[in-house]
């Protein structure tokens, strides 16, 4: 009896390894044409300079273009937000006080991506 059950746990076992082998591979293959995809994507998206005004206030770093007049979520993935934060606050000594930068970064929705920035004038201030 003991025989039996050992020849059906090592059937059980062996169905079980080659129904893995033949997933795992196809789920490899999918992954990889996603990863490529997503590259393409990233790949197709261009740095590009855009010119306006960088706003902070309570956390939050908004641009607004000024060709567009659209307002865009900035993110630095480069750069310590809190650092950043300290840098607009220490320039324009205060929250939501318009400093017009130059943003070099990607555009992708409503989210500029920067990778470079450029402080050019404050508003208001003369410099």
């Amino acid at each position: 009896m003991k025989i039996i059950e050992l020849k059906y746990r090592t059937l059980i076992y062996l169905f079980l390894v080659g129904l893995i082998s033949c997933i795992v591979p196809d789920n490899i293959k999918q992954h990889k044409e996603i990863v490529n995809l997503s590259t393409k994507v990233i790949s197709s998206d261009t740095v590009k300079a855009y010119f306006g005004w960088w706003v902070y206030g309570e956390g939050q770093h908004i641009f607004k273009d000024e060709l567009t007049l659209a307002e865009y979520d900035l993110i630095f993935p480069n750069e310590n937000m809190e650092e950043l934060a300290e840098l607009y606050v220490s320039v324009c000594e205060m929250e939501y006080f318009p400093m017009e930068c130059q943003m070099t970064g990607i555009l992708s929705g409503s989210i500029l991506s920067v990778q470079e920035f450029e402080i050019l004038y404050i508003q208001g201030c003369g410099e």
